[in-house]
């Protein structure tokens, strides 16, 4: 399976089948233009911790728009404080240094990779054939690299590995955790999530308190004190917010949970098809892709439904900006009542 084939699978569930579709049809919108400006690119590729504009610049999730050039071919995967990775599809990894803009390392693997993670001199690495590993970047070697399962279909929505101490969790492309201690490499922990054929990788992992929250496109975990805990859905997209869970539905469904994933709340927006989430300053906002922008109080009982037009390209959230087809718009200034 080729890297474009990753990329291609996020547009076609987004956008095929449309013709076949019910959407959701509002009784009352309103509108978002006194909070919307512009920005000079268009989104071509997102991660979980950024997009990838046109002009080769990207959007981080924390930061917003930033003026680095990635390089042609390249898309932005995820940074820390200091660097920034990009990768391309013959499988090339840059890391960034963001002060200067150069390129500080680069690193050729034998396929594309999905997703990386930088922290304290290390690279933690997910490849299209479900490879994953570690590189050191002082000795300029990989310190470990093992071979998953093999996958035929993934969902683009990959999930970005975590450091927690000395641990690396890595979100594999075959609906599995593998929890890898950088200081001793000679066992691992591995935590099986779900062992559907396709479109079965980890679509979204982080940590809130001492639980880890992950989920693939069918089902959502948190493990913790309590031990694992499943909950089934059919998933548009996860947030965690204040000690909650925020669930997004392909149904329409926005579903509050506690982190032992009991059921706090739960609304629906009848053939709403989500693009993207988030749950910020006491508000939860969802964007349908037919252009409505729902933001809800954080116990789902109040809403208001801005217009903000048809969603062509990918979109993207990085803090309270919400970036959409050339459109910038600031979101902690719409209201749910």
């Amino acid at each position: 399976m080729r890297y474009l084939t990753l990329v291609g699978v996020a547009a076609a569930l987004v956008f095929t089948g449309c013709s076949s579709k019910k959407y959701f049809e509002p009784e009352e919108t309103f509108s978002a233009s006194k909070v919307t400006g512009s920005y000079e690119s268009k989104i071509v590729s997102v991660s979980r911790e950024g997009a990838t504009l046109e002009n080769r610049r990207y959007i981080s999730k924390t930061e917003g728009l930033r003026s680095i050039d990635l390089g042609e071919g390249y898309r932005f995967l995820s940074e820390n404080d200091r660097y920034l990775l990009a990768s391309d599809i013959e499988g090339r990894l840059k890391m960034i240094d963001k002060s200067s803009q150069e390129v500080a390392h680069q690193i050729t693997f034998d396929s594309p990779v999905v997703t990386a993670a930088i922290k304290n001199g290390m690279i933690a690495y997910i490849l299209n054939n479900n490879a994953f590993g570690i590189y050191d970047i002082h000795t300029k070697k990989k310190k470990m690299e093992e071979r998953s399962d093999e996958t035929y279909a993934i969902d683009a929505r990959a999930a970005t590995p975590i450091y927690i101490d000395q641990l690396v969790v890595f979100p594999m492309l075959d609906g599995k955790l593998v929890i890898v201690n950088s200081r001793d490499l000679s066992s691992a922990k591995v935590v099986y999530l779900s062992s559907a054929d396709a479109f079965n990788n980890v679509i979204y992992l982080s940590r809130t308190g001492d639980t880890l929250v992950a989920a693939t496109p069918k089902s959502l975990f948190s493990l913790g004190e309590a031990g694992e805990q499943e909950y089934q859905a059919n998933i548009s997209e996860v947030v965690v917010a204040d000690g909650m869970i925020y669930l997004f539905t392909k149904e329409g469904e926005v579903i509050q949970l506690n982190k032992a994933l009991k059921e706090q709340k739960r609304t629906k927006f009848r053939f709403a098809h989500f693009s993207v989430a988030t749950a910020v300053g006491g508000k939860v906002y969802a964007l349908d892709q037919k252009g409505s922008l729902i933001v809800l109080d954080k116990t789902l009982t109040r809403n208001r439904i801005y217009d903000i037009g048809e969603v062509k390209r990918a979109a993207f959230i990085s803090a309270t900006k919400l970036y959409k087809d050339g459109d910038v718009i600031e979101l902690s200034k719409l209201g749910y009542e």
